[in-house]
């Protein structure tokens, strides 16, 4: 059955990443400028107030004069004094691995919160059992072969004593917890 599952994971990342293989690329020439308010007025704000310009350009092109001074118009005249304050960088990254890692962390996730949803159904069945019927039990092989009643578990007290063993199970890690809480903070002593 989990072969299966993770038959199923491989082929769809498979479909994602062959039917949208080219738009998984992202090339790009980003350029972080001063505003343009700044070269115009020749004011010296020009570090406190940058301004990005993104274009799709090939690297070899990507620099002030191809990207931002066809977006910008006010520093056309500018150009030699606006350029130089530019710092330009061609960025190439892969979205394919981001894309994959985002459905793998989602997909753990969701199974994270369906194992919560189980383990809070499964919560209501092992308080449902009946106080007064408790009894410890030291001899954890007698407790697997016998009923409560002492003869041999069939088929259908076998879920019955297993949800019993893990509330016993549970009671006893709770009763340890409240006398290591009372041994330390009343007694002021540590249980070996």
């Amino acid at each position: 059955m989990d072969s299966k599952i993770y038959i199923f994971v491989a082929i769809v990342i498979f479909q994602f990443s062959s039917t949208f293989a080219q738009s998984y690329e992202n090339n790009r020439c980003t350029c972080v400028c001063p505003s343009t308010a700044s070269v115009v007025n020749n004011t010296q704000s020009s570090l406190s107030s940058r301004k990005l310009y993104i274009s799709s350009v090939p690297p070899n092109k990507c620099n002030c004069v191809e990207v931002v001074l066809p977006q910008v118009v006010e520093v056309k005249e500018k150009s030699k004094e606006f350029c130089p304050l530019c710092d330009c960088r061609y960025e190439n990254r892969n979205t394919t691995i981001i894309k994959v890692v985002v459905i793998i962390v989602i997909w753990v996730i969701s199974l994270l919160v369906i194992y919560m949803l189980f383990l809070i159904c499964l919560d209501p069945l092992l308080n449902k059992r009946v106080k007064g019927n408790y009894q410890e039990h030291t001899n954890e092989d007698d407790e697997a072969t016998t009923g409560a009643g002492g003869s041999t578990a069939h088929p259908m007290g076998v879920r019955g004593n297993v949800l019993n063993r893990v509330g016993h199970q549970q009671d006893k890690w709770k009763r340890q917890v409240r006398e290591q809480r009372r041994n330390i903070y009343d007694r002021h002593t540590m249980l070996n």
